[in-house]
């Protein structure tokens, strides 16, 4: 149940007032939601509860954003906020009305805001001292660091301002790979060298130990008089590009294989430092050379302390002649520290703060006015779009997404885009200038980026853009690459989009294309009535050959009956192949046009009855909640759903009836009778904090969960329309808490974390759970944990890639039994069969296995379920014991028949087209399971092939028409298998 507001102080003079005129116009509103409100306003739910909660006077651009949301009059409300800054300040309220001071005089501002600081920054880059020295006494000692951060923990930053000031004049060499880092890395250093780039690009290509002589080249080159730098440092930033970006696996590994030869040859005159985000850790570990070498070379940037931050707030200031209000010193260090990624956002809201300063001082006014932590990049960008026309708006929509790389099991990252990708429009022009002076983006020569991912994650509106249809975008992306492939090969017409890729391409928005865009699908399109034209004469000749063959058979009775037969075959094995192309093109379709998929596919299964027909047809009836989007095609004549389910953490009931859904700050529960038609129930309240695991209890009367914070916290869903918050119990865990599992009577819940651990604890009574003990022995970072049906075990596995089982009959005395090796990587997901007699687990290396432990402490390996080609990142049984299904990284969800343990047989391999698939539970109807996907989406799968085809017209809206029919299945009888849908 939502919280109400805290009431107002009635001695709060005209804040006091101007809150409760905002409550007013909430309460005439109709009392939305926060979260509502926050939807249609583009600010985080904090900054407008904060607006109406009585102690500070928001921003106006807050104000104007709330007042819009609840439908008043902007220019009502224009005139309130003046005369309450006015009443405020004592009628001066220059320093605090959001108007900006600038850079009086032609000032340099001692904060970068989104920019990272650069070398020429050295001057004003402050608090990173002692990470500063630790860096550079590892460069002199190592030659290879690889530093990992978290987005937005200054890792550019101390390397290009701190690290690099560190070494003679002259002797870095800084670039970010792109999509093609080789060629990036061979264009700088023929740079460097005064040489064309083509010849470097080429022997870096074909030999690793080229860099390292280039290197040498590039210092012997050096014209300048006087002694020149004896080595050559190598930063290469945002390493992760190589990932996101590029898309030749071969290219990635040479342009590694390049590096590290640079920084380990015994002659080596390189010293290489590569700055990697810190969830691209397990990318890195799969490239051979680079992983070899982490051990020794991994460097971290953690969280600045407190004496830090003030560093950074005060001594650039200082440096200018400025200071700082103690308040507002106070109100940065506590909203800065111990956040992830809060650089950018505290170098923005002091560099906006600068803006309004009021003569050399630094004011808390000026911060609230900037719009606080988060909320001054939220408002920059706000202004920004807000001062676009309806052209602009929409060009700045297309600009933003389109510098965005998406994640695949990662977040989002920007992506350095070519200015020739963008339309050259005046429109496109003038946004692209206005964001560059915002500082929301840089342009440098040939290329455009967004100046800091942390715009990716504080602007609700480009998120909300984002999520719209990821589907689309990825669409859309492959769309522009394939444009540019085709220019670069002047216009071959090979490789235009033919079939499925080109009608989906056709189905994009106009606007979103470029010129460029639109000109490769008309290329397309004119290649593909070509390509039917020249269809259409061939069948006028093997018409005519038809009519000799008939002549033939007059005169031969015996040929005439081998024709008849071979024409049988040909037209068969015809039939086969349309039926499995058109099966394949529904699942590529089903995510954009889920009615005619189901139509494709199960006409496809009816001509063609076998695996890839069958597999393509229970992929495209999943029933799926992407956000905004529905759980599948309902029944005609059925209402839809008000909401659907959404998170990246589910619990199920033991009856499957009831799930819950963590998504972010909070819990939602759903009535999952009708897995067509999911009813919202209530939502537990999670006081605000990010919940990562949830488990419910074996009656279902009590779900527990834990959150970054590092607290479990249990609640009442007995009455699941109105859960009640038991407790709130901190774990005492040192490292973020990966999963929880609660034991089938209710009482015993255990923990897992990063510190290595596993605790038990006590939930007989949930108003006071108690610690019992803690589990040692694993030698890496403990992620899944699971109890047996009969409660007397417990399983988990690590990132040392063993599972432990231990005897948990006596909690308090728990004890290890045995280690289960086998697998060659990290342990991500573990399950029990039913009977207690299997434990089935899931690795990194792309494997589940199947193990005996019937007997414990003696066990052994039983059969191995190799079908993925990524992680394996969720594993479950199905009620029955019989089936089995897993999940991963691949976008794939594969079913086994597990009911002889040691020779598991695949029955079906299903595809996601929406990316990383989770988490897999199995629900209460058999042969249905429920996964959740890398972007929070809810789906629900079929494996019971007899009722996917009964169900499957149920999902039909519209049958398929005439048209559809003949591209799809080509020379085939019209033949809707779902003709009585209209």
């Amino acid at each position: 149940m939502p919280r109400g507001e805290i009431p107002l102080d009635p001695d709060g003079g005209p804040l006091f007032e101007f809150a409760a005129r905002l409550r007013k116009l909430r309460e005439e509103a109709g009392r939305p939601t926060y979260r509502d409100l926050a939807q249609r306003a583009h600010y985080g739910i904090a900054t407008l509860s904060s607006a109406a909660a009585g102690r500070q006077l928001p921003s106006l651009a807050v104000t104007l954003a709330y007042v819009r949301a609840c439908g008043g009059d902007e220019r009502e409300w224009k005139v309130i906020w003046q005369r309450t800054a006015d009443a405020c300040s004592g009628g001066d309220a220059s320093a605090g009305d959001g108007k900006e001071q600038g850079d009086k005089g032609g000032a340099k501002p001692p904060y970068a805001g989104l920019f990272a600081f650069g070398e020429a920054d050295a001057g004003f880059f402050f608090g990173r001292e002692k990470l500063t020295g630790a860096l550079v006494e590892h460069l002199k000692e190592k030659r290879l660091l690889v530093l990992f951060g978290a987005s937005g923990s200054g890792k550019s930053s101390v390397l290009r301002a701190g690290v690099i000031p560190a070494f003679p004049e002259g002797s870095a060499l800084v670039f970010t790979p792109g999509a093609h880092p080789l060629e990036e890395c061979g264009s700088r250093l023929a740079a460097r060298a005064d040489c064309a780039p083509a010849p470097v690009h080429a022997g870096l290509a074909a030999e690793p130990g080229a860099f390292h002589r280039m290197v040498r080249r590039v210092l012997a080159s050096r014209r300048d008089p006087g002694p020149g730098p004896e080595e050559l440092l190598v930063v290469v930033d945002q390493f992760e590009e190589v990932f996101t970006l590029c898309r030749d696996v071969r290219e990635r590994e040479r342009f590694v294989a390049a590096l590290v030869h640079a920084a380990q040859a015994p002659d080596s005159r390189a010293r290489v430092a590569l700055a990697v985000r810190s969830d691209f850790y397990t990318h890195c570990t799969r490239l051979p050379q680079l992983a070899e070498a982490l051990p020794r070379a991994h460097h971290s940037v953690g969280p600045m302390t407190a004496e830090e931050l003030r560093a950074v707030i005060v001594r650039p200031a200082a440096r200018c002649r400025l200071t700082v209000e103690s308040a507002l010193l106070t109100a940065l260090t506590a909203d800065a520290h111990g956040r992830p990624g809060a650089l950018p956002l505290l170098s923005h809201a002091l560099l906006e703060t600068w803006k309004r300063r009021r003569g050399n001082a630094l004011t808390l006014t000026g911060y609230r006015a900037a719009g606080g932590f988060e909320g001054a990049l939220t408002q920059t960008a706000e202004e920004l779009y807000g001062a676009l026309g309806e052209s602009g708006k929409e060009v700045a929509r297309r600009l933003f997404v389109r510098l965005v790389a998406l994640g695949e099991g990662t977040e989002d990252t920007k992506r350095r885009v070519p200015r020739r990708e963008l339309d050259n429009g005046p429109d496109t022009r003038f946004v692209l200038e206005q964001a560059t002076r915002a500082r929301l983006l840089t342009a440098d020569g040939d290329h455009v980026e967004i100046a800091h991912e942390a715009l990716i994650r504080c602007w609700p509106r480009l998120a909300g853009w984002l999520e719209e249809d990821r589907g689309q975008e990825r669409l859309h992306r492959a769309l522009t690459e394939a444009t540019a492939l085709w220019e670069s090969m002047d216009h071959d017409p090979d490789t235009l989009y033919r079939g499925a890729r080109l009608a989906a391409a056709r189905e994009l928005p106009p606007q979103v294309l470029t010129a460029r865009e639109r000109a490769f699908l008309d290329a397309g399109e004119a290649a593909a009535r070509q390509e039917q034209q020249r269809d259409r004469d061939r069948l006028r000749r093997l018409r005519r050959l038809a009519g000799a063959l008939v002549v033939l058979l007059v005169c031969a009775v015996t040929a005439a009956g081998f024709a008849v037969r071979a024409q049988g075959t040909v037209t068969r094995q015809r039939n086969e192949a349309v039926a499995l192309r058109a099966a394949a093109e529904s699942v590529r379709l089903s995510q954009h046009s889920p009615s005619l998929a189901v139509q494709i596919a199960l006409a496809a299964y009816q001509r063609s009855p076998q695996g890839r027909t069958r597999d393509a047809l229970l992929s495209t009836l999943s029933v799926a909640s992407a956000g905004s989007g529905t759980l599948g095609s309902r029944p005609a004549g059925q209402a839809p759903a008000e909401h659907t389910p959404a998170g990246h953490a589910p619990a199920l009931t033991a009856d499957g009836r009831t799930l819950a859904m963590a998504d972010g700050s909070r819990v939602v529960l759903w009535d999952m009778s009708d897995p067509l038609l999911p009813r919202r129930l209530g939502s537990p309240d999670a006081d605000g904090v990010a919940l990562n695991a949830i488990e419910f209890t074996g009656d279902g009367a009590t779900l527990a969960g834990t959150g970054v914070d590092r607290v479990l916290r249990l609640w009442d869903v007995t009455d699941p329309r109105r859960p009640v918050l038991l407790s709130e119990r901190p774990t005492g865990h040192t490292g973020p808490l990966y999963s929880i599992a609660v034991r089938r009577d209710g009482h015993i819940a255990a923990t897992s974390s990063y510190d290595d651990t596993i605790r038990l604890w006590d939930i007989a009574d949930p108003a006071r759970p108690r610690l019992l003990d803690t589990l040692t022995g694993h030698e890496g970072n403990v992620k899944p944990v699971a109890f047996s049906p009969d409660g007397r075990t417990l399983a988990s596995g690590a990132d040392d890639g063993d599972v432990r089982v231990w005897d948990v009959t006596d909690p308090r005395h728990a004890s290890p039994v045995t280690v289960l090796e086998g697998h060659r990587h990290f342990v991500d997901a573990l399950a029990f069969s039913p009977d207690g007699r299997t434990l089935l687990s899931g690795s990194d290396d792309r494997t589940a296995k199947l193990w005996d432990i019937s007997a414990l402490p003696r066990h052994r390996e039983l059969g191995e379920l190799a079908a993925h080609t990524d992680i394996v990142t969720g594993v479950a049984f199905a009620p029955h014991g019989r089936t089995a299904v897993t999940v991963g990284v691949d976008s794939s969800v594969h079913v086994w028949d597990v009911t002889d343990r040691a020779r598991p047989a695949h029955l079906a391999h299903l595809t996601n087209p929406r990316g990383t698939v989770k988490e897999v539970r199995p629900l209460a109807a058999d042969g249905t399971f429920l996964t959740v996907t890398a972007h929070y989406s809810v789906q629900i799968w079929y494996t019971d092939l007899d009722r996917a085809l009964a169900d499957a017209c149920d999902r039909v809206r519209t049958a398929i028409d005439r048209d559809a029919w003949a591209r799809h299945f080509p020379r085939l009888d019209y033949a809707p298998p779902c003709p009585r849908r209209t």
